[in-house]
């Protein structure tokens, strides 16, 4: 929420699939106050990253890991312009890189940074616009991730 105050130019899209989780998101908005830059669209990644408003338009996506590296990413990538980046939270204490470099290379990705000594995460640039065929359907990328 800090981000909201401290940089009032910066618009912001709030995805969440949870209808309550939405709700409440929404409720929070207009409490804050700050319905003319913080948007709410509740809904699936695979789904809204098809949505016109939605895919390509986003500089920085921040994920917590909800999936494998696989489907975070494939359901990432689709929001972000070329260029953009994409930060997801990773677990404490990771072994071995999780990201495929050559998987993330059909999306459009490539990896970019990695934890530092407060937070674990990894950074990935959308070096390419994502492709079209991707998000697959719903369920496919957590189901038959690309990596």
């Amino acid at each position: 929420m800090v981000l909201l105050f401290e940089w009032p130019e910066t618009e912001f899209v709030w995805l969440d699939a949870a209808k309550h989780s939405a709700e409440f998101l929404g409720w929070a908005v207009e409490r804050l106050r700050v319905t003319d830059r913080v948007h709410v669209a509740h809904g699936r990644a695979e789904d809204l990253g098809r949505s016109p408003a939605l895919r390509g338009g986003s500089e920085v996506v921040v994920s917590r890991s909800f999936g494998r590296p696989a489907t975070t990413a494939e359901c990432a990538a689709p929001f972000l312009v070329a260029g953009g980046h994409l930060v997801v939270s990773e677990p404490p204490a990771q072994r071995g890189d999780r990201w495929d470099e050559a998987g993330l290379a059909r999306l459009g990705l490539e990896l970019a940074g990695r934890s530092s000594e407060l937070a674990n995460y990894q950074v990935l640039r959308q070096g390419e616009r994502c492709p079209d065929a991707f998000p697959r359907r719903n369920g496919r990328p957590g189901k038959r991730p690309l990596f």
